[in-house]
């Protein structure tokens, strides 16, 4: 491993910062808001990647995690964590990494939104013959997930809490609608619209003789500014707030003082006659998802908001 630079001078361009004492600061507000609404905190690792932050995140438990991917998965049940959610619509080829995950730990789940994926959850079961298993709900963001007011959606749940072979959890929704909020404001009527549509489909599924045992939402902005609603489900599942970014300021989840981690460039050309400067950094280096969204174009340069 590299020496850790002593200076700023010394370190080698494009590097990404974390300033951990404002990491432990945002990791300390989530738990306590969710203390206070009695909820549980299921924290998303796909942003940071890393154990140390993990650490901070579960406060020294490594205990109640969501993945994206079994990649995620893998590497922090290698590193110690338990209780492990892959929360991504499951395909054939991922069933026996899946099975060695189930077999490794006390508690990892998987996720579902077809009778594609219980089709094949069905037809390998793992070892101890019952696969833990959410579904995945679309309250209105309109990406993965069964619709929450479809009559289709509770058949498939049926189809879940019957099988011989599926312990049914509960279910889940990601709430990435609140990144079109423009506000404080916004991002609570997001949240709340997505946690009363999540807990009329789970009534829904009472009717029909289906147990949820866990119900959740989550996105950073949703849980960021959290009201009394959110106290209505079981666990929430944010996960950028580790870092924060100016993204997360723009919308109204945080302002700046969040914001642990930089990105830092040099300046390696100077055009006056257009009125450039060229960096060490392009968009792979900061975010392509920031483009047209930012005053600065892809980031926001501290202490220069002229710049773009």
């Amino acid at each position: 491993m590299p020496d850790i630079p002593s200076s700023f001078d010394q370190l080698q361009t494009p590097c990404f910062l974390v300033d951990v004492d404002i990491v432990k600061k945002n990791a300390e507000k989530m738990q306590e808001r969710c203390k206070k609404l009695g909820v549980k905190l299921r924290p998303h690792m796909k942003t940071h990647k890393t154990t140390e932050a993990g650490e901070i995140l579960t406060n020294g438990t490594k205990q109640r995690i969501v993945v994206s991917t079994l990649n995620e998965a893998e590497f922090f049940a290698d590193n110690g964590f338990d209780d492990i959610l892959y929360a991504f619509p499951l395909t054939e080829d991922k069933i026996n990494r899946c099975k060695a995950l189930t077999k490794r730990l006390n508690q990892f789940h998987v996720m579902t939104d077809s009778f594609y994926g219980i089709d094949i959850l069905e037809k390998s079961p793992p070892h101890n013959g019952h696969w833990s298993v959410y579904l995945k709900v679309d309250c209105g963001y309109g990406r993965a997930g069964v619709v929450w007011n479809d009559p289709e959606s509770i058949k498939l749940a049926q189809r879940i809490a019957n099988s011989s072979s599926i312990d049914f959890q509960g279910i889940y929704t990601h709430e990435g609608n609140s990144y079109d909020s423009k506000g404080s404001k916004q991002i609570k009527e997001k949240g709340q619209t997505n946690v009363e549509r999540l807990v009329e489909f789970r009534k829904k599924l009472e009717v029909s003789g289906i147990t949820c045992k866990e119900y959740g939402v989550g996105s950073t902005p949703t849980c960021n500014q959290a009201d009394q609603y959110m106290a209505q489900v079981t666990e929430i599942h944010p996960g950028n707030y580790v870092f924060n970014d100016a993204q997360q300021v723009s919308v109204g989840s945080c302002t700046e003082d969040d914001i642990a981690c930089r990105v830092a460039t040099r300046i390696v050309g100077h055009y006056p006659h257009r009125n450039q400067m060229l960096i060490d950094c392009g968009f792979l280096g900061l975010s392509e998802a920031g483009k047209e969204q930012l005053p600065g174009g892809y980031c926001t340069f501290q202490g220069h908001p002229n710049l773009k």
